[in-house]
């Protein structure tokens, strides 16, 4: 439920609405905006009639949510939720480009794909130090010394980093080298994880699971949302269907439904959407035009030769005319990259 504040409602009035909310129990979530301030109601709020709120002093109206998400749902918080990291805000009309090798694999190959994003126009370097994979035999990543790595090629070229972090454990360690935390596409429902996720206070993008619904992937964003992380960012990255033409199908629906109905900036990943290099940058055209606040790529200096997700990686200057490419698709729509 919500509780709709009156335009030239007071600051006493709101905050009494708030102890009035906290009293009986629940949770108040205060979202205020230019013209008028939204008080969420967090918690089973069933018993509860609309009413019993709209009685209070202040109070335009109240109204039940119909979604299970609540603090992610545009009811709640409906202008757009920014993300800024280092400068660099996510979730406004420019849209921001994450680059880098799905694996860090050695400090030539970082720093020397770190340069290519970054000439090529690129804002945050990506890079996986812990891997999850398929099979136990495949290559797991560097780790710490993933890490270093990571943040080495940082400092060099000024590029915040985005690596993805796997366990409830690892959380602490991956947050003093990272800016942005990444939660994987088969950890999107690892709720411990998303607990201490939640409670770390860090940017994060969470990446839907491969067979997961949108509401299902907004749920899961409730939970770190729940423990008063707002830095949150979506990530479509492609589902399973019945289709084998390509690694994944890339649900480009997908952009425009979560924009409707979240605030949370929305971020596209043609690399796993597809698993074909050729067709990354169609894909990211597309997502750019539908919407996407920002776009994650994977970029490897020598694919052939790359210890995972060769055959989806972009050689430099392929990354360099997507990045043109999607320049024009932006200006078109009246945006910026």
């Amino acid at each position: 439920m919500i509780v709709i504040m009156k335009h030239h409602a007071t600051t006493q009035e709101i905050a009494a609405v708030v102890q009035h909310i906290e009293a009986l129990g629940f949770k108040a979530h205060l979202s205020q905006g230019e013209e008028r301030s939204i008080i969420g109601v967090i918690g089973d709020e069933r018993p509860v009639e609309p009413e019993h709120f709209e009685l209070l002093a202040g109070v335009e109206r109240a109204v039940r949510i119909l979604h299970p998400f609540k603090l992610a749902s545009r009811d709640f918080h409906p202008e757009d939720s920014i993300v800024k990291i280092n400068g660099i805000s996510i979730g406004t009309s420019k849209v921001i480009v994450m680059a880098g090798p799905c694996s860090v694999e050695s400090r030539e190959q970082v720093m020397e794909t770190a340069a290519a994003v970054k000439q090529a126009g690129g804002h945050i370097l990506r890079g996986g130090a812990f891997k999850p994979r398929t099979s136990p035999y495949a290559f797991q990543g560097l780790g710490l010394k993933g890490l270093e790595l990571l943040r080495e090629a940082r400092e060099e070229f000024d590029l915040p980093i985005i690596t993805e972090v796997m366990s409830p454990q690892e959380v602490t360690l991956v947050a003093q080298y990272a800016d942005i935390l990444q939660i994987g596409a088969r950890n999107m429902q690892n709720f411990a994880l998303l607990h201490a996720i939640g409670e770390i206070q860090k940017p994060v993008m969470l990446k839907r699971g491969m067979m997961s619904t949108v509401e299902e992937l907004l749920m899961a964003a409730e939970y770190v949302l729940s423990h008063g992380n707002s830095r949150v960012m979506l990530c479509e990255r492609g589902i399973r269907t019945f289709e084998t033409s390509t690694r994944n199908t890339f649900d480009i629906n997908a952009i425009p439904v979560l924009k409707s109905l979240t605030h949370l900036p929305v971020i596209a990943d043609p690399s796993h959407g597809t698993g074909k290099w050729e067709l990354v940058t169609p894909i990211a055209r597309a997502a750019v035009a539908a919407g996407a606040d920002g776009v994650i790529v994977e970029v490897h200096c020598d694919p052939e030769h790359a210890m995972s997700d060769g055959a989806q990686s972009l050689k430099p200057d392929k990354f360099a005319a997507m990045m043109s490419s999607i320049r024009r698709v932006a200006e078109a729509v009246d945006r910026t990259v």
